[in-house]
């Protein structure tokens, strides 16, 4: 798989917005991605702008399209999911990585970081293990996934099984307790470059039906019996507090592991969050808050980022190669 210096030129970003060394920027090579996995063939339709697409609508669509992507892109192969779970949207969540990796690089002169001695935790790993398996592809760091739902994790180690190699440098481990984010997950000693998270957003079940409806209803689509075309269990989607009460429980936590973590990250889905995620972390005593902006063509994203170590502190941490 060639390096992202020796990839041929790319049209024009048909996504704008998404990072410099993001694979997907130039949009989907249909024909490319079918050669890749089969399976997505049957999906494509000629969209209004005259070229190949799918029903971005159609959860078994985005599932094969998703296969189609990370076989093409990144080698994986047999990745899949149970019923029901999560199917990220990959481009957003490859930006999320690549824009860690620009955050590393402010602590050593601005050299990305590569290779197994940069290890990273993803609190909420699951079924798809998707945060790792681009890390690993494009950067060549060390994984923990953490995840509270068994299923979730049986589901990332077939897709691990399937990919010689991945067992070695991605370690699943289940977080007994449902009320802790980091207790019970990193060891005693253990020491991590980053740590990673997508929230659930919601909080409760009732709001993600209403959320749902509202979008099918904005889409002119049947609400009797919504859909999410991106899946997603319980723990996915909700948790009491939302977003802002996981968050907070995360910078609570972290604050016992100052010493063990470079830095501790978040995505934030919804801009109204930030002040409060802030308050808390200065509440906190994080030495270093920082909030990163990404867009995904007309959607903005960003994520915060915070460490309770200074400059000097973070460009020794051990772990460094």
């Amino acid at each position: 798989m060639p390096a992202p210096s020796e990839r041929p030129p790319r049209t024009p970003p048909a996504k704008p917005g998404l990072h410099s060394r993001n694979r997907h920027a130039g949009g989907y090579d249909f024909p490319r991605l079918v050669q890749a996995n089969p399976e997505l063939g049957p999906f494509l339709h000629r969209a209004k702008h005259g070229g190949p697409s799918i029903d971005f609508a159609d959860p078994a669509a985005v599932k094969a399209l998703n296969g189609a992507l990370l076989a093409e892109a990144y080698g994986i192969r047999g990745w899949d999911l149970p019923p029901g779970y999560l199917c990220p949207p990959i481009p957003g969540r490859a930006d999320y990585v690549h824009h860690l990796a620009d955050l590393l690089a402010t602590d050593a002169e601005g050299a990305i970081p590569r290779g197994p001695a940069i290890r990273v935790l993803d609190v909420g790993v699951g079924a798809n293990a998707i945060y790792p398996l681009i890390g690993q592809r494009e950067y060549g760091w060390s994984f923990v996934g953490s995840d509270v739902d068994a299923t979730a994790l049986a589901s990332a180690a077939r897709i691990l099984a399937a990919n010689p190699g991945l067992g070695e440098a991605i370690v699943l481990r289940q977080q007994a307790d449902r009320s802790a984010i980091f207790r019970g997950v990193v060891q005693a000693g253990e020491r991590f470059d980053l740590t990673l998270c997508n929230p659930p957003f919601h909080g409760s079940m009732r709001e993600v039906r209403e959320a749902s409806e509202q979008k099918w209803r904005k889409l002119g689509r049947d609400t009797t019996r919504p859909l999410r075309n991106f899946g997603g269990q319980g723990a996915e989607l909700w948790c009491e507090g939302g977003e802002v009460g996981f968050i907070r429980r995360m910078i609570t936590e972290s604050a016992d592991l100052r010493h063990q973590v470079r830095w501790f990250t978040a995505l934030v889905s919804s801009s109204a969050s930030l002040p409060a995620v802030h308050r808390a972390l200065r509440q906190a005593e994080a030495l270093d808050i920082r909030t990163v902006a990404m867009a995904q063509g007309q959607k903005q994203s960003r994520f915060v980022a915070w460490s309770f170590l200074d400059a000097e502190a973070r460009r020794a941490f051990s772990s460094w190669p």
